[in-house]
C-alpha cells in the first residue's frame, strides 16, 4: 500500500439512509456549483491488489486511478464514499494521479442527497440501477 496525500472534506456530510442505496451522503449545507466539495479518503494500492478485492463484491469502494494503481476507498475511509451513483448526478470526480476529488455540478441544496455517475465500473454494466432518474440507463 501506497500512503495517501491528504485528503479533507471541504463541506462536511451528513451519512443517513438513501433512495438511491444503503446509506447516502447529504449536504449539511448549500454547497455552490463548481465547488470543490472534498477528496475521497483511502489508500492506494496495486491494480493487482484492487481486481483480488472486486472479485465477487458487488458494493467496492473502489476507483482506479490509472492502468497500474488504485485508490481503496474501503480503507482510511471519509464520508465521501457514500456518495451513491446516479444517471442525474449533481457531482462529478475528477481522478489525478494520487486523489481523486469530488465536485458540485451544480448548486446542491441543504439536505440533499450527493450523487456522481460512476462511468464505467467493475461490474461492466450488469448492475441493477436504483437512482430512480427520469434518464436512468438501468445497470452500472
Amino acid at each position: 500500500m501506497i500512503p495517501t496525500p491528504d485528503y479533507r472534506i471541504i463541506y462536511p456530510l451528513r451519512i443517513s439512509k438513501s433512495r438511491i442505496a444503503g446509506k447516502g451522503a447529504f449536504a449539511i449545507q448549500t454547497i455552490p456549483a463548481r465547488r470543490k466539495i472534498g477528496d475521497l479518503g483511502g489508500v492506494i494500492i496495486t491494480m493487482r491488489e484492487a481486481r483480488k478485492l472486486i472479485r465477487n463484491k458487488k458494493v467496492i469502494n473502489l476507483v482506479e486511478l490509472d492502468d497500474d494503481l488504485a485508490l481503496n476507498a474501503s480503507a482510511n475511509p471519509n464520508d465521501i464514499r457514500f456518495i451513491n451513483h446516479s444517471c442525474n448526478p449533481n457531482t462529478y470526480m475528477r481522478v489525478l494521479k494520487d486523489r481523486v476529488e469530488f465536485y458540485a455540478l451544480r448548486t446542491i441544496r441543504k439536505g440533499e442527497e450527493l450523487s456522481c455517475d460512476y462511468g464505467e465500473t467493475h461490474h461492466e454494466g450488469t448492475l441493477p440501477c436504483g437512482c430512480g432518474a427520469v434518464n436512468c440507463r438501468g445497470f452500472i
